[in-house]
Parts: C-alpha cells; sequence; structure tokens
C-alpha cells in the first residue's frame, strides 16, 4: 500500500528515506574494495560515540584516514559522485538501545536522506560492537564482506548484522481506534500498540496476539501499511491496522498504563495541538504518527 504516501520525504517516518547506493558489488569484491580504501576521495561519516555530529543539516564528514582498512570501517555506500562512504567501527560505545536524546536533537535539524543514512551507520556499529565472538562457538569473529557481516576465526559461521521485526498496530471498531500508554512515556502521549514478532509467527499472527495480550480484544482483517527502520537498536517496524470484534478491554498492566477507544475528532484534536485534546499524539518521526494520519485520512 506504498501508493499512498506522497512523494515528499518530510511525508514519511524518520530513517525512512535513505537514497544511498549501498553497493553490494564491492562489497564481495576484495580488488574492488581495496580500490574504494584506496580511493583518496573516501569519506567517513563523524559519529559522537553512538550519536550523530553534525556539519549543518548534514552528518559531518572527514577523509578517510590512509591506515582504514576493513577489520576497522564498514562501507556504507557511495555518493551520488560516486565517492566511498565508510564509517568506523568502534567497540567502547554506549549500547545502542539507550535513551539517545542527541537524537531527537538532531533529527530537528537533519535531512531526511541523512537521517535514515545515520540510521544505518548506528545500527551497524552498534551490532559490529556487540558481535565480537561467535555465538555457535565464542571463538572470536572479524568483520567481512566491507562490513556487513562477521566470520568466526574457529568454526568459519558467518553472522549478519540482525534486524528485530516489530508490528505497531491500530484496532479499529465502530470508528474508533484503541491507543494505549507505557508508564514510560510523557504525561498525556498515547500511541499505538507494538510488539516483538516471535519465531515461527507471521505478522499477522503477531498483531493478533499482541493485542490480545496488552488488551484483551480479537482481531481480523490485518492490514500492511508501512514501515520504519528504528535504529534503538535495530527494529524494524511493521505498521498496520486490523478490525476488533468488540471493544471490551483488558489491560496487560505490565506493559499498558492505560488504554483507549479514540475517536476521529480525538485524533484530530491531538494532532491538531489543542490544550484540551484527550492525548498527545506520538512525534512526527515516529512511524504510529504516519498511521494514525493514514487512519484519519480514511475517515474523512
Amino acid at each position: 500500500m506504498t501508493d499512498i504516501w506522497p512523494s515528499p520525504s518530510s511525508s514519511i517516518p524518520g530513517f525512512s528515506s535513505c537514497t544511498l547506493d549501498r553497493c553490494d558489488q564491492v562489497r564481495v569484491d576484495p580488488a574492488a574494495l581495496a580500490e574504494w580504501f584506496a580511493d583518496p576521495a573516501a569519506l567517513r561519516i563523524v559519529l559522537d560515540g553512538l550519536d550523530p555530529a553534525l556539519d549543518g543539516d548534514c552528518l559531518a564528514r572527514e577523509p578517510l584516514p590512509y591506515d582504514a582498512s576493513p577489520e576497522t570501517h564498514a562501507l556504507l555506500g557511495c555518493l551520488e559522485d560516486r565517492r566511498p562512504l565508510f564509517v568506523e567501527l568502534k567497540r567502547d560505545i554506549p549500547h545502542g538501545g539507550q535513551f539517545a536524546p542527541a537524537v531527537w536533537e538532531a533529527a530537528n535539524v537533519m535531512s531526511a536522506e541523512e537521517l535514515s543514512l545515520y540510521a544505518a551507520a548506528r545500527s551497524l556499529v552498534d551490532w559490529h560492537a556487540r558481535h565480537g565472538f561467535c555465538a555457535v562457538c565464542g571463538a572470536p569473529t572479524r568483520p567481512v564482506k566491507a562490513g556487513w557481516s562477521r566470520r568466526c576465526v574457529g568454526c568459519r559461521a558467518e553472522h549478519f548484522p540482525r534486524v528485530d521485526p516489530v508490528v505497531i498496530m491500530l484496532a479499529e471498531y465502530d470508528g474508533k481506534v484503541l491507543l494505549g500508554r507505557q508508564p514510560r512515556f510523557p504525561p498525556r502521549r498515547f500511541s499505538a500498540l507494538a510488539g516483538f514478532v516471535e519465531p515461527g509467527e507471521t505478522f499477522e499472527g503477531a498483531v493478533a496476539r499482541e493485542l490480545f495480550e496488552e488488551a484483551g480484544i480479537r482481531v481480523s482483517d490485518v492490514r500492511y501499511v508501512m514501515s520504519q527502520p528504528w535504529p534503538f537498536p535495530s527494529s524494524m517496524m511493521i505498521a498496520c491496522t486490523a478490525q476488533a470484534h468488540d471493544d471490551v478491554l483488558t489491560l496487560d498492566i505490565q506493559e499498558l498504563e492505560h488504554a483507549f477507544w479514540a475517536s476521529a475528532d480525538d485524533v484530530r484534536a491531538a494532532f491538531a495541538g489543542d490544550p484540551e485534546a484527550r492525548f498527545i499524539a506520538p512525534p512526527a518521526m515516529a512511524v504510529a504518527h504516519h498511521l494514525l494520519k493514514y487512519w484519519l485520512q480514511a475517515q474523512d
């Protein structure tokens, strides 16, 4: 259903506008990769730990050091002028799942394309920092394929950067949608319910299971809307809608502090910033914000 989304990058969630050529053919060609490392025009983006360092509305860039190697740097891709772009792989960094206020501040000024590039770099650097040893035999691993996998020096098992699928969904009943909040949310903030996809489960199954576990409702007619990379540290948000069989809620208080059925007028008031609105909408960078807008457009 991606045709429902307008073309300007501002109309889609944060981290979702990457246009960089990822150059997969170079990743698996040692000779070509060596040429790119030796290219005097090659650049690397600058990170402050895992936070972005900015040059205006862009990630700061600097020349690739002469001693850079595939052991210490990953190839992100190439720019429009074919200059290679790398990121340094560091071990002494915070865990990528930690709250990152500097990212939200930077997101206010970064272009959509740069924010997406940052998401890829952040997740990749964090993954390398946490996967220095083989999950099969415990021996050290080394970066291969330009930083897009690691190979065990012992059993030779190959490990790839992980992406964790998360469903985020709006259940609808009688012209209203279900919204909930966790205790960690800012005051009055409500959002769509969400949860990780479990092994052996479809996206549709995860939507139905999570809504029943967290809110006690049964749903059907699950529809995919869109997705969003979420680099904290490496999730993929899969946004969906579903039709509830009734509106009787039984909340899992370990997951949700409160939940309610919001009308179209409730959602409009939240988007308008009405101080009398029943809730504060999710921020525009989050896919939940766009999922609510999608639902609201369907009500008009």
